[in-house]
């Protein structure tokens, strides 16, 4: 029986380069269903994706919020979950459908950045490594999941931020991750936009606040000071 994939995608005023990325999905909708969960844009974002996905659905802001809608209305075997500025390599459904034949329950694939600089490549690699001995995936390395792992653990806890380490904590306890070396290509913008040591820096201060303890919207809002993209 074939596997059914749903590939879920959350955006948030994306308008600017949206057409572009949903376009290098097209030959992923002979395999997968491709639904975007928008989050209130202000731009059209909704009426550039019409055409280009199986589905929009209309949600308020949240990603955790908007994954979890997505999720709901998903008639598949496995949920994919793909941030608007990250693209997957071309093999990503046949290496899922590899990882959950070879029973595992979810995963994540090896990241790297749009940007060509050395520093780039090293904090890549240092987000693919802590990833790979920690068993925690990030939103950027695009998580996957079966459809009845997800419900076990309730879906995206319903936190401002960190979401992503949260539902890892919890999928760790019915079983290790896929680490895929297959790597998606994810947005250097943010880094750039607001400093790589500056956003570094805030990125560990968050974490590290996070596992001890501190509320998530809190956390949310010291991350939105300058609100970076979706």
């Amino acid at each position: 029986m074939t596997l059914q994939i749903s590939l879920i995608v959350p955006v948030l005023n994306e308008a600017e380069h949206l057409a572009s990325r949903l376009k290098t999905l097209q030959e992923l909708r002979n395999h997968c269903r491709i639904l975007l969960v928008d989050g209130g844009s202000h731009d059209n974002s909704p009426a550039i994706a019409e055409p280009l996905v199986d589905k929009v659905i209309l949600s308020s802001a949240g990603r955790a919020r908007q994954m979890n809608i997505g999720a709901r209305q998903a008639d598949a075997d496995v949920l994919l979950f793909l941030h608007a500025d990250t693209q997957l390599p071309e093999d990503a459904v046949s290496l899922i459908s590899q990882a959950v034949a070879a029973g595992y329950l979810w995963g994540r694939f090896d990241v790297r950045f749009d940007c060509p600089k050395p520093i780039f490549r090293l904090i890549a690699c240092m987000m693919n490594q802590r990833s790979r001995l920690t068993g925690i995936a990030t939103g950027d390395q695009c998580l996957f999941v079966t459809q009845q792992a997800f419900e076990a653990v309730s879906g995206f806890p319903k936190i401002a931020l960190m979401e992503d380490i949260a539902i890892s904590s919890r999928l760790k306890k019915l079983g290790k991750p896929c680490c895929l070396r297959a790597k998606v290509v994810t947005s250097a913008r943010r880094w750039q936009q607001y400093g790589i040591f500056k956003t570094m820096l805030l990125m560990w201060r968050l974490r590290l606040a996070y596992f001890l303890g501190a509320d998530p919207n809190d956390l949310a809002k010291r991350y939105y000071i300058n609100p970076p993209q979706n």
